[in-house]
């Protein structure tokens, strides 16, 4: 179980996040919805601890991370993977090395800049890649992928870290509908076969009420929606969005497909 405990982000004069309280099950898929500059990206910043609270406690299975440091940090950003919406590559490295990133906390920094990964770390990576259909570009460099390809990689990256938690901010942003479809897929299958929480940051409401199991609306940094997307009517959109509810509102975006079943072997 993740709490989020009256969480409150401060810049200066502005409040971003407002004394926001949320608590989210072990294996949920949270939508995370609102208009621009609603304070999504500081929530989910905050949780990963990128961003520091003004007020208030993360909690998670009974740990408080909110004030953790060095090597607990380490391994709190390890439980809880980042996925963000310019990817984080690095361009000049190949596709396998960014995921064997990943593995960072897993065998030490020396041993990784010398890039001295063991065969079964290399095992783990290309297993990942394997299962988003990139595996063929493991030897290519990050920066010559399309935008698609790089965020599958990156999912790939995150999945590695063997987290509880992978926060997603606003991860298919830039990319075209062909590519949003298959990279929300890959968040959904492993929500659904590994049971990780997923928490993703989406400005579409089609794809939220599509992928998502619960929603939570925020407007001025506060939550004014908690529930299932059968609960969000338009009218209850419109008011969340303003004006722009027409954005969101328009157009469809298809249910998915079940999710396919994908081995665990490498990530038992």
């Amino acid at each position: 179980m993740l709490t989020i405990d009256r969480i409150s982000r401060r810049f200066g004069a502005k409040t971003a996040v407002d004394d926001v309280s949320l608590e989210v099950a072990r294996g949920a898929f949270v939508g995370i919805i609102g208009r621009s500059g609603a304070g999504k990206s500081t929530l989910l910043r905050m949780i990963n601890r990128l961003q520091q609270p003004s007020a208030g406690r993360i909690i998670c299975d009974g740990q408080d991370v909110t004030d953790l440091k060095g090597q607990a940090l380490r391994d709190w950003r390890q439980s809880c993977a980042m996925i963000f919406q310019q990817f984080n590559l690095v361009g000049r490295l190949d596709v396998l090395t960014n995921v064997l990133m990943g593995r960072l906390n897993h065998v030490g920094q020396a041993r990784s800049l010398l890039k001295l990964w063991s065969e079964e770390d290399k095992a783990v990576a290309l297993s990942a890649l394997e299962q988003f259909d990139i595996a063929s570009l493991a030897a290519q460099r990050a920066e010559s992928l399309s935008g698609g390809q790089q965020q599958r990689v990156a999912i790939a990256r995150a999945l590695v870290q063997e987290p509880k938690i992978i926060l997603a901010d606003e991860p298919i942003a830039s990319l075209d509908p062909r590519n949003t479809r298959i990279v929300m897929d890959a968040l959904q299958r492993i929500n659904r076969h590994y049971g990780i929480t997923v928490i993703c940051n989406l400005h579409s409401l089609d794809l939220a009420k599509s992928y998502c199991d619960r929603l939570v609306g925020m407007a001025q940094g506060r939550i004014v929606f908690d529930g299932t997307p059968a609960a969000l009517t338009d009218d209850a959109a419109r008011e969340l969005y303003g004006i722009e509810a027409g954005d969101v509102l328009d157009g469809h975006t298809p249910v998915p497909a079940p999710a396919p079943v994908l081995p665990t072997a490498a990530f038992a």
